[in-house]
């Protein structure tokens, strides 16, 4: 070690943008010319010799598409304060993305469409979605906040009633990585999935690994059987496009469609009350 320069304690604002920087897959040049930050700059702020300011930080982090939970992370790391706020969903600024959300969920009946968090937990429903699961479970007895994916994956729940469970399953766990804030598994969203791998024939053949070996599909197809009639859907999800909280960037819009007449037929029948 060259005593005339000794090695500077790691950053922590540095070692999260490095971390960043890696999972995006960009170099530091590929960094610098995307967000006009010079390459030495980022080199620096890495190794903790430089503090960005909170304009320069907040361009490394457009750079980077950091999620607006993870920003004020690196904020805080920097020595700022956190801009994002995490508001529930009652909050007056979610005013007109809850009224945009009730339209959208009410203008897919007779289908089911729920609202969730980024870990999948049900937060809003149209009146369709507890009729339609309430045809093949209990579900008052479920305590809420119900989790979309617990009520697939358990055996008291909609797992026997799912056809092809195991093309579902590594579909579903496949969407959980593809599907995950930022495009990146949080401490959180890790749990998650350990506990649906716990669940009888969670796992499949394939093992842990089976979500990186799944095809990606335009949408998510999903077949249920009741009293031996076939009853085949797809959904689809809708994420708010400019969020502005981090509330706001981390719901997500599931809507299920009938994947043909035969099954729209069914499901209307089903939903008569």
């Amino acid at each position: 070690m060259d005593k005339r320069h000794p090695a500077r304690p790691e950053s922590g604002l540095g070692k999260l943008l490095r971390q960043w920087r890696e999972t995006r897959g960009k170099s530091q040049l590929d960094l610098a010319l995307e967000t006009g930050v010079s390459q030495r700059h980022i080199s620096f702020i890495e190794s903790g010799r430089s503090t960005p300011s909170r304009e320069k930080l907040m361009d490394i982090a457009d750079g980077l598409n950091v999620p607006l939970r993870e920003r004020n992370t690196l904020l805080i790391a920097a020595g700022y304060a956190p801009v994002h706020g995490e508001v529930p969903l009652d909050a007056p600024e979610m005013a007109s993305i809850v009224k945009v959300l009730t339209r959208l969920l009410r203008q897919h009946e007779p289908f089911p469409a729920v609202v969730m968090d980024r870990y999948w937990n049900v937060i809003m429903t149209n009146e369709a979605a507890p009729v339609f699961f309430g045809k093949f479970i209990d579900m008052a007895s479920r305590a809420s906040p119900r989790n979309l994916l617990h009520l697939m994956f358990d055996p008291d729940g909609m797992r026997p009633f799912i056809s092809d469970w195991r093309a579902v399953s590594e579909s579903l766990l496949a969407r959980v990585y593809r599907e995950a804030v930022g495009s990146v598994v949080d401490e959180k969203t890790m749990e998650l999935i350990n506990a649906l791998l716990s669940y009888p024939d969670g796992r499949g053949e394939k093992g842990p690994t089976m979500p990186f070996a799944t095809p990606l599909l335009p949408m998510t197809p999903i077949g249920f059987v009741r009293n031996g009639r076939a009853l085949n859907y797809f959904s689809m999800i809708t994420t708010v496009g400019t969020p502005q909280t981090i509330t706001a960037q981390e719901i997500r819009v599931e809507c299920m469609y009938p994947a043909d007449d035969l099954t729209e037929a069914e499901h209307r029948r089903l939903m008569e009350p």
